[in-house]
């Protein structure tokens, strides 16, 4: 199977038995796993201090893996996103490692495409995913998927509501060689304005958050709106947005009100139920790839191409 590197870019593991259990469980998949010297290392809240986790980045790319595995997120990437070496992790995956994360990974993968247009994967994280009590299938099959090369797409259904919202739109094709971009949205807005923000113009951006209330999102979508980021998009997908808790203040303010507000603002479609950000079902998405967006009915496809090592 697979040669996974596991190292820690962001926040400190604190759930070691987590970590543990998704050690095991990758190998009882069959895959060669190698742990990085501080991969549970701790320094704050950090794992490891800056100098400590951009050298751990720095030996993910030399490791020759097939893929290079967060262990969790958390916060950190984005204080040392200047210190790293993006041609060297860009070498890395023109070899054939495959650098896989979530959450606060935004922040690394967004700088790689605006630095050097090389292809990181939105997918699991050790401890939250394969160090789960029961990890989920479909997670485990598209990250296989990914590993073996023969991802080409994924697929997912669309609710009722945001069906009717598309309702005026013919089915088919919706956006084709747009470049897939995004992740978490709270990580993402923080990189506007700097050079680690992709300019990415014709684009499929994909979104997720965790603990955010929907007012809070509204605030950081209208930042990108204001910006233009979302005008020049050929469509905004939305993936999972949870653990957050409306109060009786909102009045009837609630994430679907976010979301029909964004539509009215931007000609582009938004799309929402996509099975990706803090939940055991999710999709490994190549970000920087090329896609087509194709909706049929209630299901929608991200494509891409034939991805091998």
């Amino acid at each position: 199977m697979a040669h996974i590197y596991i190292y820690s870019p962001s926040g400190a593991v604190r759930d070691k038995a987590a970590f543990k259990r998704g050690v095991a469980r990758l190998r009882q998949l069959g895959h060669e796993v190698e742990l990085d010297a501080d991969a549970l290392s701790s320094f704050t809240r950090f794992a490891g201090d800056d100098a400590t986790r951009l050298n751990a980045i720095h030996r993910a790319a030399a490791s020759g893996a097939d893929v290079a595995l967060i262990s969790r997120g958390g916060y950190g990437l984005t204080r040392i996103l200047p210190q790293i070496n993006y041609k060297a992790v860009a070498k890395a995956i023109a070899k054939g490692t495959q650098f896989v994360g979530l959450s606060d990974f935004t922040a690394f993968q967004n700088a790689l495409l605006a630095k050097t247009g090389a292809i990181s994967w939105a997918g699991p994280a050790l401890g939250e995913d394969f160090g789960a009590e029961q990890p989920d299938d479909i997670m485990e099959a598209c990250f296989d998927d990914m590993v073996s090369g023969q991802g080409e797409g994924a697929g997912w259904r669309l609710s009722t509501s945001c069906v009717k919202a598309l309702d005026q739109r013919r089915p088919g094709v919706w956006a084709n060689d747009a470049v897939l971009w995004g992740g978490n949205l709270t990580v993402l807005t923080s990189l506007l304005g700097t050079p680690y923000f992709p300019s990415i113009r014709g684009g499929v951006l994909f979104l997720e958050d965790v603990a955010e209330h929907p007012y809070r999102i509204e605030r950081m979508l209208t930042q990108l709106l204001h910006a233009g980021v979302l005008a020049q998009q050929k469509a905004v997908v939305l993936g999972q947005f949870t653990n957050y808790k409306l109060t009786p203040h909102d009045k009837g303010f609630k994430l679907q009100t976010v979301v029909d507000g964004l539509r009215t603002h931007i000609k582009a479609p938004v799309l929402t139920d996509l099975p990706f950000g803090h939940v055991a079902t999710k999709l490994c998405l190549p970000v920087g790839q090329q896609v087509s967006l194709v909706v049929e009915d209630r299901d929608a496809l991200l494509l891409w191409a034939h991805e091998g090592h």
